[in-house]
């Protein structure tokens, strides 16, 4: 009489819908013998930018759903940006407003340079990477999509597993995401990062997934 009852103490499966599949056991080579278990397959490198595993070793997108394109992760992006500066914008209004469009534009580009991070401004930059940074890590690990990203089915994934990214990672990647971006070098940040999308090999990794060790893949 079979018996279908799970065995003792085997952990459920993990909910996470977006984790690495595993493969299906191979059957018995030539000559081993029946009924033995086959070996293990060879484990992921934990460390994919270097150490991990070398050449030969399996790749850690294995399993994974593809790789996001580099236009849908711009727009995503674009879409999580409005959503948090228009209103930020708004409620700075009584108080000035976040940006500085009073100058009198004598002195042209060098005056808007020397007073680009007026205390004013300075402050409402502050307040911005306070609320951005927020919003970023909550999202990514809450399910590693922001509005932006689960509009355009995006989502945003640990790179040596699969899993949604955790506190640390999540907090990790949006500091390094928008910190020199509102702090000094915006234009240049966002240049060098939307660069990296498109030629970054293998992973297209932006300077935010190299530090917090994530890639950005298709939300099936």
């Amino acid at each position: 009489m079979s018996n279908d009852q799970p065995t003792p103490g085997q952990p459920p499966e993990d909910d996470d819908p977006f984790l690495k599949k595993p493969q299906e056991p191979s059957p018995p080579s030539e000559g081993q013998p029946y009924g033995s278990a086959p070996p293990p397959p060879p484990p992921p490198p934990n460390d994919p930018y270097g150490s991990g595993g070398g050449f030969g070793a399996p790749d850690p997108l294995a399993g994974m759903p593809p790789l996001a394109e580099p236009g849908k992760r711009i727009l995503a992006r674009l879409i999580d940006f409005l959503i948090i500066s228009i209103p930020l914008y708004l409620i700075s209004l009584p108080w000035g407003g976040a940006v500085d469009v009073n100058g009198d534009g004598d002195d042209g580009f060098g005056d808007a340079v020397a007073s680009g991070y007026s205390g004013h401004q300075l402050l409402w930059s502050i307040i911005g990477l306070v609320v951005y940074v927020a919003y970023d890590t909550y999202f990514t690990h809450k399910d590693g999509r922001t509005v932006g990203k689960r509009l355009l089915k995006l989502r945003v994934a640990m790179l040596n597993d699969g899993r949604v990214p955790d506190t640390g990672a999540a907090l990790m990647r949006a500091v390094v995401l928008w910190a020199p971006a509102l702090l000094c070098c915006p234009c240049l940040w966002w240049l060098i990062n939307i660069v990296l999308m498109f030629t970054d090999k293998p992973y297209r990794q932006g300077l935010q997934d190299k530090a917090a060790k994530t890639v950005v893949v298709v939300a099936r």
